[in-house]
């Protein structure tokens, strides 16, 4: 790492978290929820973040209505948080995390971490961040942490490994393409062929060759950076408005790293889960054939087993829940809404979320 540089940490903590639902909410969505070891997820990234980040250098970028919650939880400073006035995806949040980096510190290192994923390793992942970090820095390129799949799953995306990065980069590798969730025949050949990695969207590169690569690649993100750019380290809100309002929207997936050439890989095999769905986060707590898992609440009775049940507190208490002669189910009681599904149908969600809003029941949502 040159010595001008530090590693920032950038955790993205603007997602709804829909697939989550009831649970998640427009107002407390996932990364603020305690679902596994006694702690929030964005609590858990934070930590890690710690770990391998340059002292004062954690930032969240989040949306308005989360901005003070996420503020108590990380302990972080009111500048280390950077409040998007507007949802425009990643892409333009990876942008403005960049911006606001380079202005700071021009030579800086930035590890972009969702908000919601679960690695228990959290010694092993920091030092897989500064070895990409290294690579990042000397090489000026996009790195990618690849996860070595274990089992032929269709709800990640994928990583297509092309040849090595070179002697003075041993075990990284440039990225031959990015795969979308696959269907479940291609995703057992990825499996038993190899040369395929899960993309955990996890990121490293330097604020400065983002920024190039977005010019490159997705000029009108670019220029919706301007007023950004033109307030320097004097940023306002009227500034940060009118940037994301000519910003696109979309996934910094699609506008920068599927497109650029300076993408290469990190594939690591620590433990990791994007706990995206009710149904992933069964497995991380253990539901298995004949066993139940309670995140919260009372499970008075269950004579199959293999079900996840969440009853949250309301008034005091949380409702008693009984099942008789079913498995494989999510039961979701948040005091107003329950959610009983059927865990491998956990991914449709969201399908709800959207039929709720579309009828006008955004107040559940």
């Amino acid at each position: 790492m040159p010595k001008a540089g530090k590693i920032h940490a950038v955790i993205l903590a603007g997602g709804a978290g829909e697939r989550f639902w009831p649970a998640s909410r427009a107002k407390h969505p996932k990364p603020l929820l305690e679902v596994v070891d006694g702690q929030s997820l964005l609590d858990a990234t934070a930590a890690r973040a710690r770990r391998f980040a340059s002292k004062g250098c954690v930032w969240v970028v989040c949306g308005a209505d989360h901005a003070a919650a996420i503020r108590r939880s990380t302990g972080l400073p009111p500048s280390r948080v950077l409040v998007e006035p507007m949802r425009r995806n990643t892409a333009m949040a990876v942008a403005l995390a960049a911006q606001r980096i380079a202005t700071a510190d021009p030579e800086g290192v930035m590890a972009v971490l969702p908000a919601d994923h679960r690695i228990p390793d959290v010694k092993r992942f920091a030092s897989e961040i500064k070895r990409a970090a290294v690579a990042a820095a000397a090489a000026g390129v996009l790195v990618t942490l690849g996860v070595e799949p274990t089992r032929a799953d269709t709800g990640y995306g994928y990583i297509n490994i092309g040849r090595a990065a070179g002697a003075d980069h041993p075990g990284l590798s440039h990225v031959r393409r990015f795969i979308e969730k696959p269907n479940a025949a291609a995703a057992r050949r990825y499996l038993k062929h190899g040369g395929y990695l899960w993309n955990a969207g996890i990121f490293v590169f330097s604020a400065r060759t983002i920024l190039e690569e977005i010019e490159a690649c997705e000029p009108a993100l670019f220029k919706a950076l301007a007023p950004l750019k033109k307030a320097g380290k004097r940023l306002t809100k009227a500034a940060l408005l009118a940037a994301y309002r000519k910003a696109p929207s979309m996934p910094i997936d699609v506008a920068v790293m599927e497109r650029s050439k300076k993408v290469w890989t990190l594939p690591v095999s620590f433990h990791w889960s994007d706990v995206g769905t009710w149904q992933s986060l069964a497995e991380e707590l253990g539901v298995t054939d004949g066993l139940s898992k309670v995140v919260e609440g009372d499970l008075a009775h269950d004579d199959i087993g293999g079900n996840l049940v969440w009853t949250t507190n309301h008034g005091g208490h949380a409702r008693t829940v009984a099942l008789l002669g079913v498995e494989g189910l999510a039961v979701i009681d948040t005091g107003d809404v329950l959610l009983v599904a059927r865990l491998d149908r956990a991914a449709d969600v969201r399908d709800i979320v959207k039929k709720l809003k579309a009828n006008g029941r955004a107040n559940v949502t």
